[in-house]
């Protein structure tokens, strides 16, 4: 599959590419993708969450009535969950949500993602560009012209920039990312990739 090659004001540079079929162009695996992002949420969950249990909770042992003789159910202690201030019942503790997962099925998953984006014609080849100023308004003007402004994007670059990086984090809906970060998450959760010249070089040493 050939792409057009498109510069930053949103025209043709007269190159074109051609897209790899490894992985643009495999048998889309719909369970990968599902553990992936399924992996890729579980490890953004902080799991922090925590309430004191009835051992947990501060308070004397002994006994806060005649056990016999008042007419209702035995108390034995403060810190049971029937009282104010008592201990919370099956509370939650902290806990790791990450679990295991292939590498192999990772590369296939993202893949997947990739070749969705492909027949849907939703991927957009750039000339290797650079911002020397931090500026947002420079970055939407990019967006702009690219016709992706009202939209979710991801943009992939060959390597960490600082610049381009900053300038769009302040637009709601657009995501810069590195090629070889890349997630089926991100990628399915845009409306359109935009991957650099450079960088479609990295996912294919980074998927091969």
């Amino acid at each position: 599959m050939s792409i057009e090659i498109q510069n930053i004001d949103g025209k043709s540079s007269g190159k074109k590419v051609t897209l790899n079929k490894d992985i643009f162009a495999v048998e889309p695996n719909d369970h990968a993708i599902y553990l992936d992002v399924k992996w890729y949420l579980a490890r953004r969950r902080q799991g922090t969450s925590k309430a004191k249990e009835r051992a947990e909770v501060i308070g004397s042992t002994r006994k806060i009535k005649k056990q016999k003789g008042t007419g209702t159910a035995r108390a034995g202690s403060i810190k049971s969950p029937l009282f104010k201030g008592g201990g919370t019942v099956f509370a939650p503790s902290p806990r790791d949500y990450d679990f295991k997962l292939n590498k192999k099925l990772k590369k296939v998953a993202r893949k997947s993602a990739l070749t969705y984006k492909a027949q849907k014609n939703e991927i957009i080849v750039l000339e290797d560009f650079v911002m020397k100023e931090t500026k947002t308004k420079e970055f939407k003007i990019i967006l702009e012209k690219l016709g992706i402004d009202s939209g979710k994007s991801l943009f992939l670059l060959p390597e960490k920039n600082e610049a381009i990086y900053i300038s769009s984090r302040n637009i709601k809906g657009a995501r810069v990312a590195t090629a070889d970060s890349i997630s089926s998450y991100d990628v399915m959760n845009a409306n359109m990739l935009v991957v650099t010249e450079s960088a479609l070089k990295t996912i294919d040493t980074y998927l091969a």
